[in-house]
């Protein structure tokens, strides 16, 4: 059941139906996000549930503002809350040491969990609306609406080709970012960057006024986070990554017999088939961004079996873009 996500009564009725136990959808700036009450590890359990997710692998708590993460957050150290001042409402995710006995189900049973604030106006408006509930729901656990380790949902419509009519979908449109957010774990001594973003490294060590340290630099083990599996954002399609010119080669070698063949490339391909799908990958990098998994879905929409893709600039504003193609080819 797909609603109008700026109509009052019908987020009202969704803020209702979170608070009663069960699942709704909603937009957020990055993707559309599968939502539960996080106070409630029953509701969380249909996430996991829906999802065919592992109970173990935690989920991102959406909170309406900074001062929300109080209520799930034992301590915020002072590099989260300069990143929090800097980019929430936005597309950062901070990871941050749980206060026991709250949202250990969304937690994934650690001692840490995922906060984030989106900016998007509906989810905005929901998130206000069930803290306003008596009793209130303090933030809602949100992976995105989608199948575990599949394409993730940018559109309302993307969502109920998912999960159908029996789920209630908040409709807000496309999401302006189309990926998800940055994690920056700030439970150990230095800030660790887990997962990219549409915000550049250079930009949230700006924020935060430290450098930022990747998993494999830094001491100790991470805590695990959504969406840092090798295998992720997979389409049905097999999907395989190359520069412009083995893309060019492989259509050529093919010639006309290239067939169930879709091509993403900032280049301009040329094939002898009139059976390959072909879409121009943007020069620039946040609309890239925006599109992929849009692109993605519409690829296997059309059946197609191969889907090759030119690798994204090693430029920084272009490492979310990579990261996640990069899992859907480990995951095909």
């Amino acid at each position: 059941m797909i609603q109008d996500g700026a109509s009052p009564p019908a987020i009202t009725e969704a803020a209702q139906a979170l608070a009663a136990g069960e699942l709704v959808a909603f937009p957020t700036e990055t993707v559309y996000g599968l939502g539960a009450d996080a106070g409630s590890d029953a509701a969380v359990a249909g996430i996991f549930a829906a999802k065919g997710r592992p109970s173990d692998h935690p989920l991102i708590v959406h909170v309406p503002d900074a001062p929300g993460a109080e209520h799930f957050a034992r301590e915020v150290p002072p590099v989260a809350r300069r990143l929090m001042q800097a980019f929430w409402p936005g597309p950062l995710t901070v990871i941050l040491p749980r206060r026991e006995g709250v949202a250990a189900a969304a937690a994934g049973g650690q001692d840490s969990i995922g906060l984030r604030c989106p900016s998007h106006p509906v989810a905005q408006a929901l998130l206000r609306a069930c803290a306003a509930l008596q009793p209130a729901v303090a933030g809602l656990a949100a992976p995105s609406a989608n199948r575990f380790g599949r394409v993730s949902p940018t559109t309302a419509q993307h969502v109920r080709s998912e999960f159908g009519d029996g789920l209630r979908v908040l409709d807000g449109g496309a999401c302006p970012v189309g990926i998800e957010s940055a994690i920056v774990d700030c439970t150990r001594a230095m800030p660790v960057l887990l997962r990219p973003g549409v915000l550049t490294q250079a930009r949230i060590e700006a924020a935060c006024g430290e450098r930022l340290w990747l998993p494999h630099e830094a001491a100790g083990t991470a805590p695990r986070a959504s969406g840092t599996l090798a295998s992720h954002y997979a389409p049905q399609a097999r999907v395989r990554l190359m520069d412009a010119r083995a893309l060019q080669t492989a259509l050529d070698v093919l010639g006309e017999d290239a067939a169930q063949i879709a091509t993403w490339s900032r280049v301009v391909l040329q094939t002898r088939s009139g059976r390959v799908l072909r879409r121009r990958m943007p020069d620039d990098a946040q609309e890239a961004a925006r599109q992929l998994f849009a692109v993605l879905r519409e690829f296997d929409q059309q059946a197609v079996r191969l889907i090759w893709i030119e690798t994204p600039p090693e430029a920084p504003e272009w490492a979310g873009v990579r990261d996640r193609l990069e899992r859907a080819a480990a995951g095909t």
